[in-house]
């Protein structure tokens, strides 16, 4: 067998729970295995684990030592299909799964395609995904990438067809890009899609000037608001914004695919 460092990632449901007498290890198959750390029963008789089951077979894996791997070779599971993986000990010690940290989903997606309609839906195929994680939709104005959404991936290997209809479109040209982050905390990033929208530009109406308890835009648009410390005090969609609990001062707003400043 080989007994090459291997891991296992599994889907966003997977989970690793132990009850008397059993590990239970649930989700998707990666390619890689699984190692354990076995130790002696409290009795001095023999190793603590007693039996490996894969998807209810028996494996074959030399368990009777003080460390082992889950081989999964000798199963020949696709990639992405589902595990159950029980390690059953004894009541009087406990194994200990060594790699149990990266069992969780893993951001392996490929795009296969990617676009924008002139109905404003982001299409997008993917190929290898091997968990199921959520993909954040990202747009980029104001000199930075902004969360717009998000779409749960389905987490198949297979191609997987996704839709997200964008409420954030602004005038001239948009770009767009996907996000997944694992538990590694490291983002994988797809690459950019561009649409030019036939939108006009939005104007701000109390650029520059002293206001009470509102601004306004010419149309509806996505919107930050920042105080002179370059803090966030208000964000969202809208035509008119409600300014009035913001402390008197010098504020600026970001809106369509520009930047203003108004006083309060």
């Amino acid at each position: 067998m080989n007994k090459a460092f291997s891991l296992l990632a599994v889907t966003a449901f997977s989970a690793l729970t132990a009850s008397a007498g059993v590990i239970v290890l649930e989700g998707n198959y990666q390619g890689k295995n699984i190692f354990v750390q076995n130790p002696f029963a409290s009795s001095g008789v023999g190793f603590c684990v007693y039996e490996v089951t894969i998807n209810g077979q028996t494996t074959t894996d030399e368990i009777n030592s003080s460390a082992f791997e889950i081989d999964f070779s000798f199963f020949q599971l696709p990639l992405g299909s589902p595990v159950e993986v029980k390690i059953k000990y004894k009541d009087d010690c406990k194994p200990k799964v060594l790699n149990s940290e990266v069992l969780k989903p893993m951001a392996t997606f490929d795009i296969d395609a990617m676009a924008i309609t002139k109905e404003g839906t982001l299409v997008f195929s993917t190929k290898n995904e091997t968990g199921s994680l959520p993909y954040t939709v990202e747009q980029f104005r104001w000199n930075k990438w902004v969360d717009v959404g998000t779409v749960q991936g389905k987490g198949s290997p297979d191609l997987n067809k996704y839709e997200f209809q964008i409420g954030t479109i602004h005038s001239g040209e948009n770009k767009f890009r996907l996000k997944q982050i694992d538990a590694s905390g490291k983002p994988r990033y797809s690459f950019d899609t561009k649409y030019r929208s036939p939108l006009p530009p939005v104007t701000f109406s109390d650029a520059g000037k002293k206001v009470g308890t509102s601004i306004s835009f010419s149309d509806k648009t996505m919107y930050e608001i920042y105080n002179a410390y370059g803090n966030i005090v208000d964000k969202g969609i809208s035509k008119t914004v409600d300014v009035s609990k913001l402390d008197k001062g010098n504020y600026q707003v970001n809106f369509d695919n520009t930047f203003g400043e108004f006083k309060k």
